[in-house]
Order: structure tokens, then C-alpha cells, then sequence
């Protein structure tokens, strides 16, 4: 009888470090390409940590976050401000890792050719009274950093500054409706602008970069930290591992990004301070 109990209750616990360890990211370019990246980064996980591991897409940076806070995802690709957010949500959950790049951020003004604004080293005010269009709500590339900056200049909330105010959703929708003149100037994550060029997507007849930001911390790995109770000891740390260790150049251009460094929660409290001071977050 003890030794159909111990079978029963192994049985138990191998089922429950057997469950799939699932993962997100925000929506923050392209779908396709985005699926692309993920499933190749799930694949990698899974081979690595020997659990099953799954890539779940969202909608928006709200759903990021929300799947994170439910326990819907244990793992997701944050922005800084959808990092600090959902760390908020979830005590004890951990930012591991980033990618080298993200260290030193940065956010470009772009501006349809129309307007004549050229690339500058010193802030655009001819941008006041045109169009604008930020990417996500939610994004700190998109939204939290540029409209610091645009505080920081014209002292008055961009409602005010702007004819007209947009959020396109994500940077790839930004650049296509700066392209398409739907909106005279917008913020774009570098990172986007370089991928959608490399791909042919930019006319530069149309668009042009007129201003870039100073640097700041953005995009990391993020971890709830009850993980290592939902697939065994030390799996918080076999993910860490693999995720600085991925060194598949053809996985890391995807991102892109040259290598992942070690990331914590600390690195991400100037995005916190900028979200507080200009009313994003209490």
C-alpha cells in the first residue's frame, strides 16, 4: 500500500513539473515577424530547460501584462514601463535579462518629408501644431519617453502642443502612417525603424528621422518569481541561463540584438521615476 501511495504521489509531481511553461511578449511590431522570433525563442527554451515551452501572442501591452499577472504566462519580453507595471502586479516576479542594446535605448522623431523638418541635434519645435501619432498607450519607446521630452520642451501635455494626437499601436503602424502622411510626425522604437528599413519598408523620399532621444533603459526578460514552485528547483535559474547563453546569431538578429546581459528589477527605476512624474503610473 506505501509503495502504490509513493508511485501515486510521484505521479503527482511529475505532472506538475510537466505542464507547459508559457511565455509573451507586447505586440510591439508586426504579428508575423513577431511569431517568427517567438516560436524560434520557445523552441530554444524547450531544448534548454527540457519543459515544454509555449510562445502565447497578445493583442496589446495591456494583455501583456494582464496574461503575466493571471499566471496566464510566467515569462514575457517587456518594455520598461510594461515591466515595471507588471512587476507592480506580481510580488516577487524579477527582470533577468536584457538585451545589450536595451541598456542604452533610445526613441526616434520621424516626420513626413512634406513638413521640411531635417534631422537635428537640438529639439524640433517646428513640430508644434502639426499631426503626431504615438505607438502603444503603454509602450516606453512609443509613448512614456517621447511625451517626457515633449513636456520637458513645451511645458503643456502633448494634446496641447499637437493639432492632433494618435496612438497608432505599435511602431510598425507609426512609421506607416508617418509614411502614408495619415500623421506629419511621430515616435518610433530605433530598433523598429532599422528592422522595417532593412526590410524595404521605408521610403525615405516620404519619411525621415528628425530627432533622437537620449538614451534609456527599455525592452527585458521578466520572471514571476513562483516559478521554481511550478516546474521544480532551480528553473528560474536553467531559464536565466538560457536566455544569457542564446547565442544563435540568426535568433538574435531577429530582435535584434547583438547578446543578453543580466538584467534586475533596479535597472528599470528611471523608466519608473519618468512614468510617476508625468502621471503614467502612481
Amino acid at each position: 500500500m506505501k509503495a502504490l501511495m509513493a508511485l501515486f504521489l510521484l505521479g503527482i509531481s511529475c505532472v506538475s513539473y510537466a505542464q507547459t511553461f508559457t511565455f509573451t511578449a507586447i505586440p510591439d511590431e508586426d504579428e508575423s515577424r513577431l511569431r517568427e522570433r517567438f516560436d524560434k525563442v520557445a523552441a530554444y527554451l524547450s531544448e534548454e530547460t527540457g519543459v515544454d515551452v509555449k510562445y502565447i501572442p497578445v493583442k496589446s501591452y495591456a494583455a501583456a501584462v494582464t496574461a503575466f499577472r493571471n499566471n496566464q504566462v510566467q515569462l514575457a519580453w517587456f518594455g520598461g514601463l510594461s515591466g515595471v507595471h507588471a512587476r507592480q502586479l506580481v510580488p516577487g516576479s524579477e527582470a533577468i535579462a536584457q538585451g545589450y542594446e536595451d541598456q542604452f535605448f533610445k526613441t526616434y522623431f520621424i516626420a513626413h518629408t512634406s513638413t521640411g523638418l531635417k534631422k537635428s541635434d537640438d529639439f524640433p519645435a517646428d513640430i508644434a501644431g502639426k499631426t503626431f501619432t504615438f505607438g502603444s498607450k503603454g509602450s516606453t519607446s512609443g509613448r512614456l519617453m517621447p511625451e517626457y521630452y515633449l513636456r520637458e520642451f513645451f511645458k503643456i501635455s502633448p494634446q496641447k502642443v499637437f493639432k492632433r494626437v494618435g496612438f497608432s499601436g505599435d511602431h510598425s503602424r507609426t512609421i506607416a502612417q508617418v509614411q502614408s502622411g495619415a500623421y506629419l510626425v511621430g515616435a518610433v522604437n530605433y530598433k523598429v525603424w532599422e528592422n522595417e528599413l532593412k526590410a524595404g519598408k521605408i521610403d525615405s523620399n516620404k519619411i525621415s528621422i528628425i530627432w533622437e532621444t537620449p538614451t534609456y533603459p527599455d525592452y527585458q526578460w521578466t520572471i514571476r518569481g513562483d516559478v521554481n514552485e511550478q516546474f521544480g528547483a532551480d528553473f528560474k535559474q536553467k531559464v536565466t541561463q538560457a536566455l544569457l547563453e542564446m547565442n544563435d546569431p540568426e535568433l538574435l538578429a531577429s530582435f535584434p540584438r547583438q547578446s543578453f546581459i543580466p538584467a534586475s528589477n533596479k535597472d528599470f527605476e528611471p523608466v519608473e521615476n519618468v512614468a510617476r512624474s508625468i502621471g503614467i503610473i502612481d
